[in-house]
C-alpha cells in the first residue's frame, strides 16, 4: 500500500527517541500546509482521535428491573442493539436521540436472549435463546408501530438449525451474519457449530467442532471463508469452510488459555483476534502460528478445578501460565465470572483498533492498549456484572449494560486529553 508523504512524516515522528508524536505540532503543520495536502492525512488523523477515549459520564439510556445480556451499536453506528432477560430486545435509533426504533418480544425464549446480529444491509434481525431454533425479524416498521410481537404485528421465523438430524435438544450461545447475509453460522451447547442458510433455509453444516460447549463463532474477514471458535475446552480453533465437507477437521488451533473461552472478536484482517476466558485473560492470537492440534496434548497443562459460575477466582490461576501459551500477549485487571463476558477491538475507522475493551463481573469496564497491553482507561458506574458494550464505529462513545438493567451512554471528556 502507497504512504503518503505526510505518513511517512509520522512515522518519523513516532520512531524519533521513541516518544508519542505530539498532537499540536501535527496541528500546527497542517495549518502551514507542510504534507502539501492541506489536511490531515488518513493516519494522521486516526492517530489523533485514537487518543480520543470515551471517558466522560454516564448518561443513563434505559433504567429497567430485567438483565442485560446484549449492547450492540449496528455496523454504521445509526442503530442500538439492547437484549433484556425478560425476553425484550430493543432497537433504538442511535442517531435520533435515541428513541425506540423496534422493541421486539423473543419468541419461545429459554432462559434469556444469548444473543442477536443484525444483517448487514439492517433490515433484519436473528435473536437466539438456549434453544435449537433462532428467530429472524423484520426491522421496517411497515406496520406503523414499534412493538414486534411474534405473529401478531410481525413474522418472527423460526429457523431450525436441528434440522440436520433428528437430536434437537441444544442450545445457542452466539450467532454472526456472513458478510453477504445469506448465512449465519452459530455455536451451541451440544460442542458443535452449525451454518445455516437463509436462501435454502437449512443448516448446511453442523461441526462437532469442540470437546465441550461451543461459547463463541466470529467470521475472520470478509470473505466468512474461515470461522473462529471458542469452547470450554479453552481452545480457540480456526475453520475453513471450503473443507468442511472434506474431513471436517480444524485448519488449526491456537492454545493458551487456561479456562473456558467467553467471547471471541476478529480484527477483520483474516490473522488476527482477540479471546476472553474464565482464566480471567484476554488474549491476542495471530492465526500463523497455530499448531495442529497436539501442543494441548502433549504440553504440562494445569488443571484448576473451580465452576465461574458460584465460586471466587481460585489465586492460583491469576499467577500460572500455560508451558504452550501460542498467543502474542496477554491482558489482565477484569473479571470474567458468572456469565459470558464479551470483549472487541476498538473501531477501526477512528481508533486504529489501537485498543481492546472489555466489560467486567465488577461492573466496569476495562480499555487496554494494544501494544503495551496497559490499561488506557477504567469506566465505573454499574453495581452489577457488565457482560456486553459496545464503541461507536467512528465517535468517541461507548454504552455499556448491566445485569442491574442500566443501559448507560459514555462520552468524550476533553480535560483527559494528553496533547
Amino acid at each position: 500500500m502507497a504512504t503518503s508523504a505526510s505518513d511517512e512524516t509520522l512515522k518519523r515522528a513516532r520512531a524519533k527517541n521513541g516518544r508519542t508524536v505530539n498532537t499540536v505540532s501535527m496541528l500546527a503543520g497542517r495549518e502551514i500546509n507542510s504534507s502539501k495536502n492541506g489536511k490531515f492525512s488518513r493516519a494522521e488523523a486516526c492517530h489523533v482521535s485514537s487518543r480520543i477515549l470515551p471517558d466522560k459520564g454516564p448518561e443513563i439510556l434505559e433504567r429497567k428491573s430485567s438483565r442485560l445480556y446484549i449492547s450492540q451499536f449496528s455496523n454504521d453506528g445509526s442503530l442500538f442493539i439492547a437484549g433484556f432477560q425478560d425476553r425484550t430486545i430493543v432497537v433504538y435509533d442511535a442517531d435520533n436521540n435515541w428513541t425506540i426504533h423496534k422493541r421486539v418480544k423473543a419468541r419461545n425464549m429459554n432462559w434469556t436472549i444469548t444473543d442477536t446480529a443484525l444483517s448487514p444491509d439492517q433490515r433484519f434481525l436473528v435473536y437466539a435463546s438456549i434453544t435449537p431454533v433462532v428467530f429472524l425479524v423484520n426491522l421496517g416498521n411497515e406496520t406503523g408501530g414499534i412493538d414486534s410481537l411474534a405473529n401478531v404485528t410481525d413474522i418472527h421465523e423460526g429457523l431450525s438449525l436441528s434440522s440436520y438430524d433428528d437430536d434437537g435438544d441444544f442450545g445457542i450461545w452466539s450467532l454472526k451474519f456472513s458478510q453477504d447475509g445469506n448465512e449465519i453460522v452459530a455455536g451451541s451447547n451440544d460442542n458443535c457449530i452449525y451454518v445455516y442458510d437463509l436462501n435454502s433455509a437449512t443448516t448446511t453444516y453442523r461441526v462437532s467442532a469442540h470437546n465441550d460447549e461451543v461459547n463463541t463463532v466470529a467470521f475472520a474477514d470478509e470473505s466468512s471463508h474461515l470461522i473462529y471458535s471458542g469452547s470450554d475446552d479453552y481452545l480457540c480453533k480456526v475453520w475453513d469452510r471450503r473443507c468442511f465437507s472434506a474431513n471436517n477437521k480444524p485448519a488449526g488451533e491456537l492454545v493458551g488459555h487456561l479456562g473456558g473461552v467467553t467471547s471471541i472478536d476478529s480484527r477483520g484482517d483474516g490473522r488476527h483476534f482477540i479471546s476472553n476466558s474464565k482464566d480471567q485473560s484476554i488474549k491476542l492470537w495471530d492465526i500463523r502460528t497455530m499448531s495442529g492440534g497436539s501442543n494441548f496434548e502433549r504440553a504440562q497443562v494445569p488443571r484448576i478445578r473451580w465452576d465461574y459460575r458460584c465460586m471466587r477466582v481460585p489465586p492460583r490461576l491469576r499467577t500460572v501460565a500455560h508451558p504452550g501459551d501460542e498467543s502474542l500477549m496477554t491482558y489482565k485487571g477484569h473479571e470474567v465470572l458468572q456469565t459470558l463476558i464479551r470483549c472487541y477491538f476498538s473501531p477501526r475507522i477512528s481508533t486504529g483498533q489501537k485498543y481492546i475493551y472489555t466489560g467486567s463481573y465488577d461492573g466496569t469496564v476495562h480499555i487496554y492498549d494494544v501494544v503495551t497491553g496497559h490499561t488506557a482507561a477504567t469506566l465505573s458506574f454499574h453495581n452489577h456484572p457488565v457482560r456486553d458494550c459496545s464503541w461507536h464505529p467512528w465517535q468517541p462513545v461507548l454504552v455499556s449494560s448491566c445485569w442491574g438493567g442500566n443501559l448507560v451512554k459514555w462520552d468524550h471528556d476533553p480535560r483527559s486529553m494528553d496533547f
